[in-house]
Order: structure tokens, then C-alpha cells, then sequence
């Protein structure tokens, strides 16, 4: 990191005007600042820091103050007006120069960047630290404890956009669930996106340990310090360490993260970094979504999800999954083959495989799901109710989802019912179909495999 010290001779001691200023700290920027991306500082005469900005190109940014457009907005020739000199510290990227500039305004409180903080409060990057796997949040309210903050940052985002790099380096969580290390429910649990382009390592999922990860959210921490060199020359010495102990996997994922973190100034705008759209879905709030849309005394707990596969009418199949407080339960799940149907007819085959499952729950003594929900439309909604009544059992609250439109018919409904994409409650409906339709797939193939090879 390289600073200039040069401040502009004075020998008059009289105060400079506004055009002095201009012309002398102009050829200042001209001559000496790089185009590599770093803060600039606004000083007064006495040295005191009054202003600090970022840039991806130091020379261009800090040249813009003085242009003539700038010099007719109040904000900046006030600026202008009171500085004395100008300077700069280089920084090795525009995520760097980015988390350099909230260190020196929240270490120096300069007075203009404090001016810009009346009118709205900034966003700080916000690390939790009360629970197994912390999570990275922006947020302009930041909480008093169990977190912990960097920043104030002047531009929200281009800390969307850092953090959306960090997450490729560091693969942390950006999500709100709440999940517990102990809880083995959660190795069913279905990752979003992120886990697949390698932007998360899916604790959700419990695919990392818990001291892993932490270890991976120190190193984050340790980055956003700006210890970066003493970061690379640790993660080498592990990736070594793992190497000589043959553990390969680990020596090439702390390979590929420092390949990350040296490249990291190769990687483009903060404001490119485009994140895919990740639509993660939260148990707790998809119950309590389903209880407000379908006006249920309380959250429901369990849910099971049918679906029918076949393919040319050979070997149709049936499929049941079942979620517990929002999550998979896979000890719960079930396979039928279909035995009554002959050729193509997923009415009569879900009528046949509904009234299985529940004539069985019926016999045994079972409880019944709170919720039953048909992959399908208004058609699989009215062959599970006549399956119902066929053997003569009430039924729990009967859902269907159609794929196309994403419509939730209701028995006892006439019209169908439907939910923001956005919507918790929908993503869990769409979670308990798409299992289904998963589990329902899977066995297809199964039987198909053994039919064709000889099998079983």
C-alpha cells in the first residue's frame, strides 16, 4: 500500500481561493495519482482528514472534483472551498479500496462523510455470532450484540456487490435460517442455488462441520481487517499441511481459494457481480405463512406430497414424502407401485394410491398429516377427495399445486388460490411438490433399470 505525502507549498500562509485550489490540486491528481483502485482523503490546512472516497480508478475519480460540473453542486465546492490538499492510499482491488474506505470513516469520522450520514443511516456488513453457522447480512440497523460490524459503508451497493465476490471466495451464508449443528433433520434439507455454483458450502444442508465453517468466517473476518497477506501465507501453509497428510479434497478447496483471493483484483465492477436469484426456502416462516394464507388455527406441523410417474403407461408409480415442522423427513417417505390402473390415467392412479395410504393410516391408528398435498390441479385434487370418500375416512386439509400457473386449489374452495413467487408459503408447497415429483422420478428409474437389465 503506497501514500502520497506531498502537500502543496503555501509560503504565503493567506488562505487559498477556490480556483488556487482547483488548478493545484487538478495537476496534483494529473501527476500523481494511479489509476488503480484505492480512497482518496479531502484535508484541511492543518492536515485534519475531512472527506474519504472510494475508487475503482483513483485518477478518474479524484480528478471528477474538479471539473467544472462539479464545482456548481453545493455539496462538493463547500468541500472544495475548505480543503487544502488532497491524497491518496492504493489499495490491491476495488473490494479492498471498498473496506478500506469504511475503516478510515469509522477510525477518523471525517466531517463531510459525516455530513452525508444525516440524511440517511449507512449499511454495515453484519457477521451473527450467537449461532452455529454465522451469517453475513447488510443491514442499516444494526443490532447492539450477538453480531459483529464493519463499516459504516457509504454505498449499499457496492457492498452488495463485495459481498457477493467475498461469497465466491469464502462461500458463506447469506439466508436467515435458523439452523442447529445437532438437529439431523438438517441432512435433508434442500440447498438453494448457491450451494450448487459453489457460492455457499450449504450448512443447511450439514455438508461442512461447524468448526469448519467458523474457520471459514475467521478467515472472512480476517480479510475484511485487511490482513490479506498474513491470510494468503496461513491458507498456504494449511493447504501444505493438508497435502503432506493426503487430504486432498481440503488441499484443493484451500487451493482454489487462494487462486480466489489473489485474482480478487481481476474480478470486475462490484456493481457486475450479478447474484442468480435464490429463492431459499425458510421452514418457520413457510408454516406460518400457510397458517395466515389458509386461515389455520395454528401453524401446521406435518405435511405429506403425492405424485405419479410413468412413462408410455409402463411401470406408473406413486410417490409420498413427508415434512415434518417444514423439513424433509425421509424415514416417513413412501413408494407404490400402482396395481388397479391399466395405461395412462394419473386420476384413477391417485385415487388408488390415496386410498391406500390412508385406508392403512385408518386400520393402524395412525395421525394424519395436517396437510395433503396432490402435485397437480384442480383434477388430482377432485380423485384424491373421491378417494376419500370411497373409504369412507375425513380428510386433512387437502391441497393441489399445479406446476404452470403455480395455483393452490383448497378443498372446500372454489377458487383457486394465488401467492406472491416471493412467498414463503409458496416455496414450501413448491419444496413438499418438487420432492415428491423427485422421489416419484427416482423410483421410475429404478424399476425401469431392473426391468431392462434383468434385475430383481
Amino acid at each position: 500500500m503506497a501514500t502520497t505525502s506531498e502537500t502543496a507549498d503555501n509560503s504565503s500562509g493567506s488562505p487559498k481561493t477556490q480556483p488556487e485550489f482547483f488548478l493545484r490540486a487538478g495537476e496534483k491528481v494529473r501527476a500523481k495519482f494511479p489509476v488503480t483502485p484505492g480512497v482518496y482523503l479531502f484535508q484541511d490546512q492543518t492536515g485534519r482528514v475531512l472527506y474519504v472516497g472510494k475508487a475503482k480508478n483513483l485518477r478518474a475519480r479524484a480528478g471528477s472534483y474538479f471539473l467544472k460540473a462539479a464545482a456548481a453542486d453545493i455539496r462538493t465546492s463547500r468541500l472544495v472551498l475548505e480543503a487544502y490538499d488532497i491524497d491518496f492510499m492504493d489499495a490491491e482491488s476495488e473490494v479492498d479500496a471498498l473496506l478500506m474506505e469504511a475503516r478510515l470513516i469509522k477510525d477518523i469520522q471525517p466531517k463531510y462523510n459525516k455530513e452525508q450520514r444525516d440524511d440517511k443511516s449507512f449499511p454495515y456488513l453484519q457477521i451473527t455470532t450467537h449461532e452455529d453457522f454465522p451469517r453475513i447480512e447488510v443491514t442499516r440497523e444494526p443490532r447492539t450484540s450477538g453480531v459483529k460490524l464493519y463499516g459504516p459503508f457509504t454505498s449499499a451497493g457496492a457492498l452488495n456487490g463485495a459481498i457477493q465476490v467475498l461469497q465466491r471466495v469464502f462461500q458463506f451464508r447469506t439466508c436467515s435460517l435458523d439452523i442447529d449443528a445437532e438437529d439431523e433433520r438438517w441432512r435433508w434439507f434442500r440447498p438453494c442455488l448457491l450451494a450448487s455454483i459453489r457460492q455457499c458450502t450449504a450448512p443447511c444442508n450439514l455438508r461442512i462441520s461447524k468448526e469448519e465453517y467458523r474457520r471459514d468466517i475467521g478467515r472472512l473476518k480476517k480479510f475484511l481487517d485487511g490482513n490479506r497477506k498474513s491470510l494468503l501465507k496461513e491458507l498456504k501453509a494449511e493447504m501444505q499441511e493438508a497435502a503432506t497428510a493426503r487430504r486432498f479434497e481440503q488441499a484443493a478447496r484451500l487451493r482454489d481459494e487462494i487462486t480466489m483471493l489473489e485474482s480478487l483484483n481481476e474480478r470486475g465492477d462490484l456493481d457486475k457481480h450479478i447474484q442468480p436469484e435464490v429463492f431459499y426456502i425458510d421452514p418457520k416462516k413457510g408454516l406460518v405463512g400457510l397458517q395466515k394464507v389458509l386461515k389455520l388455527p395454528v401453524a401446521p406441523r406435518t405435511i405429506e406430497g403425492m405424485d405419479i410417474a410413468h412413462l408410455g403407461g409402463s411401470e406408473t408409480v406413486a410417490s409420498l414424502v413427508q415434512f415434518i415442522d417444514g423439513m424433509p423427513f425421509k424415514p416417513g417417505y413412501r413408494r407404490y407401485r400402482i396395481r388397479e390402473v391399466q395405461g395412462i390415467d394419473d386420476y384413477a392412479s391417485m385415487q388408488e394410491i390415496v386410498s391406500r395410504r390412508f385406508s392403512k393410516l385408518r386400520d393402524e391408528t395412525e395421525m394424519f398429516p395436517d396437510i395433503l398435498l396432490i402435485d397437480g390441479g384442480k383434477g388430482q385434487l377432485n380423485a384424491a377427495i373421491k378417494a376419500f370418500d370411497a373409504v369412507g375416512v375425513e380428510p386433512p386439509l387437502l391441497l393441489s399445486l399445479a406446476k404452470r400457473e403455480e395455483l393452490i386449489f383448497v378443498n372446500g374452495r372454489a377458487k383457486p388460490l394465488k401467492l406472491s413467487r416471493h412467498s414463503f408459503a409458496l416455496r414450501l408447497l413448491q419444496y413438499v411438490r418438487d420432492e415428491a415429483h423427485r422421489f416419484a422420478q427416482h423410483y421410475h428409474h429404478l424399476l425401469r433399470r431392473k426391468k431392462n437389465l434383468g434385475e430383481g
